[in-house]
């Protein structure tokens, strides 16, 4: 936009290539070594990279999209019931997805309806009735500050969480709607458990589905987005207590020990050991985990948190295949030393980056 180049001209420099500028203006990509599996991180298209970019914004709205199978089980299909919403501004895009999603299923809904009305008195009538069926739209959630408590610092988080949001009164039946509202991630819950779901149940709804169009995180991050705390990741958190009420405290301490073989050992880690704290539990397992540590005491409403699944984020971002934070499959030896490092300060409660 700032120097009004088209679309079509802009190109990513080739992997293991060096854009090379001479002085007389000659400009070439030369090759500077030999390009390995390309690994683009995934996280950054979801959350941090700028919406208004046209391939960024055509897979934020398919992350959207392919929600809508597991939302329309969460509320049992009733969208007579269901208001759609997003939170926070960075989840918009995803929202226009997921009502689209909405929106084709309830075209073959129509279909159906309007198949069986043949021969049926008052037809006019009952195909307005049926053609007016749509997804309701509404914007609940208003962020009043042009802040990331995501980005905040630890000791400022807390506070700020109570004070960014509002919300918009009259658009809930209480006691008979639920509302859906989608979100870019779930990284620590701070926002949701501190202030969002408190917010949102001022409305009076049955039941809270949050929705994050980002899978899981699960392990922290060393090439950019600042993860560098296992112990703050809810769904890391949802785990240990899962392993906790089973009694398979046996699974935190071989991944202890495995941790500490890995940070003695000169040779260069292959494999990410932590990857069994989560191995005795479903996806869904962990995510109704995070719904109960991540609901307040006073909450009057059913909370419910859906996560993408990895498969479809995959389906969404085809050529940014880096999930390291979603699946521990870290492309370096180096993310798997620092995936080892903040599990043994998790375990040994040192508060300090894992890098």
């Amino acid at each position: 936009t700032a120097f009004n180049v088209p679309l079509e001209s802009i190109h990513e420099i080739k992997p293991g290539h060096a854009l090379v500028i001479k002085k007389d203006g000659q400009v070439s990509e030369q090759q500077f070594i030999e390009p390995q599996e390309k690994k683009s991180c995934s996280f950054e298209r979801i959350y941090f990279s700028r919406g208004s970019d046209a391939d960024i914004y055509k897979e934020r709205k398919e992350l959207g999209r392919l929600l809508c199978p597991t939302i329309l089980q969460a509320v049992d299909k009733d969208l007579k019931h269901t208001v759609f919403s997003f939170i926070p501004n960075t989840a918009e895009v995803a929202f226009y997805g997921m009502v689209k999603g909405m929106e084709d299923y309830l075209k073959e809904v129509k279909k159906k309806k309007i198949l069986k009305l043949v021969g049926t008195p008052d037809l006019v009538s009952l195909l307005s009735e049926i053609l007016s069926i749509r997804p309701r739209v509404e914007k609940i959630a208003i962020k009043d500050a042009k802040l990331r408590t995501f980005i905040t610092d630890d000791s400022q988080r807390n506070e700020l969480v109570a004070h960014v949001y509002d919300i918009t009164y009259g658009t809930l039946r209480r006691g008979e709607d639920n509302l859906v509202v989608i979100d870019d991630s779930i990284v620590r819950g701070t926002t949701l458990r501190n202030s969002i779901v408190r917010i949102l149940d001022r409305l009076g709804p049955k039941k809270i589905i949050i929705v994050s169009s980002a899978p899981q995180i699960r392990y922290p991050d060393c090439y950019g987005i600042d993860m560098a705390k296992i112990g703050d990741l809810i769904a890391f958190r949802a785990a240990i207590a899962l392993l906790e009420e089973n009694n398979m405290e046996h699974v935190i301490d071989e991944v202890e020990h495995k941790c500490k073989e890995a940070l003695q050992s000169t040779e260069p880690l292959t494999t990410n050991p932590v990857k069994a704290i989560y191995k005795p539990f479903t996806a869904e397992q962990v995510s109704d985990k995070i719904s109960s540590l991540l609901k307040p005491q006073d909450l009057n409403a059913e909370l419910k948190i859906i996560y993408q699944k990895i498969e479809d984020l995959h389906t969404a971002c085809p050529n940014h295949k880096g999930d390291w934070y979603f699946s521990g499959d870290y492309p370096t030896p180096g993310g798997n030393k620092v995936v080892c490092r903040a599990f043994l300060n998790f375990m040994r409660g040192v508060n300090e980056r894992a890098y």
